[in-house]
């Protein structure tokens, strides 16, 4: 005589009970995301994997449904804040440089590694005002064969304390961010031409690239007319953010760097404008 099996759960059964367990992990990791996604300017498959301990395809998922709820929009390997139009958010009040430092610093650790690997071969080097382009300056130091030309004090003040050769133009000192501006250090900058210029900004949307500071755009301007290889370095927080000067358009440089990949938007225009743009490695 056989003896009576056990019952078993049906797969129906078995599989709501997995779902409903794994319901309330799914909500945190989603607001975790939009926490992450809110401070960092965008998020990657792989670190959110890597964060919370599950595998790709279950990112995936998670991006799939908050980009369903217009929370999000996913790009190639992560996802980005939602499109809200060209100007979609308005940065007016500049932060000072060591608070601008201590934000995003992991992506801009991230940019000014392959900045530094990009410019290295040039000879002259033009270096804005920037916490990016200052970390790129520090990368570049023990290079002997490099000229560098800056209107940032503490690029001049970590680079001449090597051999390298480092130029400083005349002009009206801005305490606060420690970079030489006005009207003679733009005509004396203007009469030179340089190898590579490396920029930094404030914000970048469809219509171009943006800062917060009249007199420092002067000088980032003059960088991009007079350099043969133009460099824009860009954390992905500043994407879709717009300050209170136009720097110009993506017409006006050659190269991003940047620590993910641009939405769509901009990412089109981008392309439009034949920018090659370089996705900084996670390391």
């Amino acid at each position: 005589m056989n003896k009576p099996q056990k019952p078993v759960g049906t797969m129906s059964s078995i599989s709501k009970s997995a779902i409903e367990k794994e319901r309330p992990h799914a909500q945190a990791r989603l607001a975790a995301i939009l926490e992450r996604l809110h401070d960092g300017g965008a998020v990657t498959v792989t670190e959110l994997a890597r964060m919370f301990g599950v595998s790709d395809m279950t990112v995936r998922r998670d991006l799939a449904e908050l980009e369903r709820d217009g929370l999000l929009e996913r790009v190639h390997g992560g996802a980005v804040p939602p499109s809200r139009g060209p100007l979609s958010l308005l940065d007016d009040v500049e932060p000072n440089f060591e608070a601008r430092s201590r934000h995003n610093q992991d992506a801009k650790t991230r940019i000014a590694d392959l900045a530094a690997s990009i410019v290295s071969r040039h000879r002259t080097i033009a270096m804005d005002v920037g916490t990016t382009t200052f970390l790129t300056a520090q990368r570049l130091r023990d290079l002997a064969h490099i000229r560098v030309f800056t209107n940032s004090l503490r690029i001049a003040e970590e680079m001449s304390s090597t051999n390298l050769e480092v130029y400083v133009p005349g002009g009206r000192v801005r305490p606060d961010e420690r970079s030489v501006m006005g009207p003679i250090a733009v005509e004396q900058f203007s009469q030179l031409y340089f190898d590579v210029a490396l920029i930094g900004l404030s914000g970048l949307t469809v219509e171009g690239m943006f800062d917060y500071s009249i007199e420092d755009t002067q000088m980032k301007q003059v960088y991009l007319q007079r350099s043969a290889h133009r460099v824009v370095l860009c954390d992905s927080s500043k994407f879709r953010r717009m300050s209170l000067v136009r720097i110009g358009g993506f017409q006006d440089i050659d190269t991003l760097i940047t620590d993910a990949p641009p939405p769509s938007d901009i990412a089109s225009a981008l392309a439009a404008a034949r920018v090659d743009v370089q996705i900084a490695p996670a390391v």
